[in-house]
């Protein structure tokens, strides 16, 4: 595309304004449908730089080999680690992205979301990239623009698409309160109309200065550098006020020391800067220059329901005139199950799907675990209990998260840091996959990443309460960046100091492992739910077992749990042993009509087998008989599913 061309060739433009018009069509197609694929989500400082070759794979059964001691110390320091992972810059770059995409294939993944990459303030180490600076700029620790536009490129050749995390409610650090003549940067909140007039911009060291003269000065582009771009209230509570108040506290506080963008006038006669406008040009410049397949909307719910409609249906209307017809939107929406469905029954067609990362996360956790009756999962769908319409088109319109970085809701650590085995998280991820959503894999996840060992965890500061232990770095640093501005130079970067925030409280051993049994049980499940529709559109029903004499009914937790998803004649039986640590069996009803007598179910997925277990129970090709109960009830016995490993049976293979 020309005008890829023409912008890659000079530094990135001062005006988000002087950004040349695209010619419509050209552009790389969207999916027919989005519930065909399978999200993979990283932290670009957290997964790869790209030299995993140099360094060797993390043993697992030897952690302490990849702990030595860093400078002026005797031994490991835990909390040189706990520091490290919480305060530095690990070295991730786009670059690393690009070198892993056959990994990432393998697994299953079809998409990827990509944290933000955008330039942050460089004196501070916003790693996570939710702080942005300049948003027509790529953070130069993770590379360059053309290194975006070679990612994505490079993705589509290999079948694959991607996702960018975008921030368009609030921006970093860029400028400063003050207060009385006294410099401030969390003042107390003032309501709506309130505002604070007297700022200044933060310039590239963090001092204040009234003008933002350099690119590290203030916030680019240009016409973000209004004062009444911001809505200046000062910081309250992000939880405070309702859902539907386009005023409430949670819409206009700060979000710490993040600025909150205002798209409404900051006070009474005061004229409205169309901040959202502006927004809306920064990422459609990155839908030109990237040819990107979706957006990731941070923070969603904070603003308001009107300016979530406009700025997502200025952005699909861009997106289809250049030929992507649906460019996936996926909102962020905090504060549970009811503020998703809301924001999505709102927004309606401008807004594919909610992350569920609400009171449905962790449901799915304790349904994996065998902690939670799976009746508390599976209600979830129940067409009477939500207000998206049938049980087919629900998955449409849901991301189903297992892990992620933050953990909005619930403890702050991964699943498998509670697991009964490394493997148990691929009983979650079978949740995700075979059940109504689009599924969501967390890097690391495939590698179980759980943190350090239990008896390790009593010297970190703040476990299950800190986003830092859901961070881990893939690759295995050495070191971090050295902090602030010091961290971004092109050599000497890295500070020697200190210990990388490595997997599994290690350092200098990367886990990027296509061998390992998580991996492998994912990487067949994801295989063949892309080779099955009805695993990805069919309806969905939740099926009653019986073992032991017990009745047919949909027993309790750390049982056999079983459901089917129905597309025309076929039907696809799943069936998951919900315990951690013994094997399960039972009678699954299967459906009477689709399944005639003499007719058979065929295993198409065992997930043991796909990991090497020699003894695995029903594999692969096997078929089992549906038999008939006296009252007609049509079943097939299941019999010792090994612990939380997965079964799916079609009637016509």
């Amino acid at each position: 595309m020309a005008v890829r061309d023409e912008l890659l060739a000079h530094a990135r433009p001062d005006r988000v304004r002087n950004v040349p018009r695209v010619p419509s069509g050209g552009a790389h197609p969207s999916p027919s449908d989005w519930r065909d694929e399978v999200l993979y989500f990283l932290l670009p400082d957290r997964f790869s730089d790209g030299g995993e070759a140099g360094r060797p794979l993390l043993d697992r059964n030897d952690r302490n080999a990849a702990r030595p001691a860093p400078t002026g110390a005797t031994t490991w320091r835990w909390d040189r680690w706990a520091e490290s992972g919480s305060d530095r810059w690990q070295g991730g770059t786009i670059r690393g992205i690009t070198s892993k995409l056959d990994y990432i294939k393998q697994l299953g993944a079809t998409t990827i979301w990509v944290g933000p990459v955008f330039k942050q303030r460089g004196h501070l180490n916003s790693y996570h990239g939710y702080g942005i600076q300049d948003f027509l700029d790529v953070d130069p620790r993770f590379g360059t623009r053309q290194d975006l536009v070679d990612l994505v490129a490079a993705a589509h050749a290999q079948g694959l698409r991607v996702i960018l995390d975008i921030i368009f409610n609030h921006s970093g650090s860029n400028f400063d309160y003050r207060v009385n003549g006294d410099r401030q940067s969390q003042p107390g909140f003032r309501p709506w109309p309130g505002f604070y007039p007297d700022t200044a911009w933060v310039d590239r060291t963090g001092g204040l200065r009234d003008d933002a003269a350099g690119p590290d000065d203030g916030v680019w582009p240009a016409e973000l550098q209004d004062h009444d771009c911001y809505t200046r209230a000062g910081s309250g509570s992000l939880g405070a006020g309702a859902l539907d108040d386009p005023h409430a506290e949670h819409k206009r506080t700060d979000f710490l020391t993040l600025r909150d963008l205002n798209f409404d006038p900051p006070g009474p006669g005061m004229e409205n800067p169309r901040t959202l406008d502006l927004l809306v040009r920064c990422y459609a410049y990155w839908i030109t220059l990237t040819d990107c397949d979706g957006f990731r909307l941070d923070t969603l719910k904070h603003v308001s329901f009107e300016q979530g409609r406009n700025f997502c249906g200025a952005i699909k209307e861009f997106a289809a005139r250049l030929g992507k017809h649906d460019f996936f939107l996926v909102g962020e929406v905090a504060g549970g199950d009811f503020a998703q469905e809301r924001y999505l029954d709102v927004l309606g067609m401008n807004l594919n799907a909610a992350l569920d990362i609400g009171e449905m996360r962790l449901t799915l956790t304790g349904v994996a675990k065998g902690l939670i009756h799976p009746n508390e999962y599976f209600k979830g769908f129940d067409p009477g209990m939500a207000v998206l319409g049938s049980t087919r088109n629900l998955g449409r319109r849901h991301v189903s998260i297992l892990d992620d970085h933050d953990h909005v809701f619930g403890e702050k650590v991964r699943f498998s840091a509670d697991a009964s085995t490394d493997h148990q998280v691929a009983a979650g991820v079978a949740l995700q996959l075979f059940t109504l959503g689009i599924p969501c894999v967390y890097a690391g996840t495939e590698q179980a990443l759980a943190g350090p060992e239990p008896g390790e965890r009593k010297f970190l500061p703040d476990w299950k309460g800190s986003d830092r232990y859901l961070r881990e770095a893939m690759f295995g640093p050495s070191h971090p960046r050295k902090s602030g501005l010091a961290g971004l130079a092109t050599t000497g970067a890295q500070d020697p100091d200190e210990p990388g925030f490595g997997p599994f409280g290690t350092s200098g051993r990367h886990c990027f492992d296509p061998r390992f049994s998580t991996y492998l049980r994912i990487a067949a499940m994801a295989a063949a739910r892309k080779k099955y529709r009805s695993l990805r559109v069919g309806r969905q029903y939740l099926r009653d077992t019986a073992f032991l004499g017990s009745g047919f009914a949909v027993h309790g937790p750390g049982e056999i749990v079983a459901w089917s998803r129905v597309l025309d004649d076929e039907e696809a039986a799943c069936v998951l042993n919900g315990h951690g640590t013994a094997p399960r069996g039972a009678d699954v009803i299967v459906d009477a009509v689709l399944n005639p007598p003499g007719s058979f179910l065929t295993v198409v997925l065992n997930t043991a087998e796909a990991a090497g277990v020699a003894s695995a129970n029903h594999p692969v090709g096997s078929k089992l008989p549906v038999k008939r109960a006296g009252d007609g009830t049509a079943f097939i016995e299941v019999r010792a599913l090994g612990p939380s490993e997965c079964l799916v049976l079609l009637n016509h293979p």
